[in-house]
């Protein structure tokens, strides 16, 4: 039988961990964030999933080939009562629909023997007026529209809602959340599972790393008992942004980002 394989390596203890979850997202914010834990956090590639029908494709690194959807983990310790570990679940595939819900059930039931404490997922939404690029698959909301970068918040339990609003990350009013973040979403609730997402808005054109130091300020409440340092990311954004000025600058029009890549990052 074809089915979803979650595995770790065998030491790997994830008792009362929390869960970050980094699947592709508007500007490859969770693709900046989830690289930025594994530098700063000294994470460690300990795992993954696997499903027969998933691409057959592999990322490198270093000479070594990883698999898509990959799991790290370390030794920093989580700031939330009732968690007192980490581990980061990320992937730039965009997961094909037919197979998520599949992958998301395997996750859940593996996490759930495992007895991981709670869950968050990095997401991001498209600046107003701007479209995602993401295959169909970026999060439509609505949302308060202000001169800095705005975030929001989607808690599947009452814990996670009060945890947000401790962050003062408000919560989603209206929106439709799709794709993996919608499924992990929608199943934790179904099943009173802690898992929440935190969302940022974000520019689609490129890797916004300004919206991914927003994510880290956020995350830097829950993870780590050193802080995490985001300035380096902000410089990378100021680095980023000077590029593609002057690309756009030597181009006759600006490219349109491709709507047909499977892999983000």
């Amino acid at each position: 039988m074809e089915e979803a394989k979650v595995w770790l390596d065998k030491t790997v203890d994830l008792e009362d961990s929390l869960v970050v979850c980094c699947f592709p997202t508007v500007g490859m914010v969770s693709s900046v964030v989830a690289h930025f834990l594994i530098d700063h956090l000294d994470l460690k590639y300990v795992g993954g999933v696997a499903h027969p029908k998933l691409p057959a494709i592999c990322l490198v690194q270093d000479g070594v080939p990883l698999p898509a959807i990959r799991a790290y983990a370390g030794k920093p310790i989580c700031k939330i009562d009732g968690c007192d570990k980490v581990l980061l679940l990320m992937s730039e595939l965009v997961v094909p629909d037919l197979l998520v819900h599949e992958i998301v059930s395997s996750l859940f039931v593996w996490s759930k023997e495992q007895k991981a404490s709670m869950g968050v997922i990095i997401d991001a939404f498209a600046r107003k007026g701007m479209k995602g690029n993401l295959n169909g698959q970026e999060p439509l909301v609505e949302y308060e529209d202000t001169e800095g970068v705005d975030v929001v918040g989607v808690a599947a339990t009452d814990k996670m809602k009060d945890l947000l609003k401790e962050m003062n990350i408000p919560l989603l009013e209206q929106g439709v959340i799709k794709g993996m973040p919608g499924a992990l979403l929608s199943e934790g609730s179904s099943r009173g599972r802690n898992i929440m997402s935190i969302m940022v808005e974000a520019d689609p054109r490129f890797p916004d790393a300004r919206a991914a130091a927003v994510v880290i300020e956020y995350l830097n409440k829950m993870l780590p008992v050193v802080d995490l340092d985001h300035e380096p990311l902000i410089e990378e954004a100021k680095q980023l942004e000077e590029q593609i000025r002057n690309m756009m600058e030597g181009a006759d029009s600006a490219p349109s980002p491709s709507s047909t890549s499977m892999l983000y990052g």
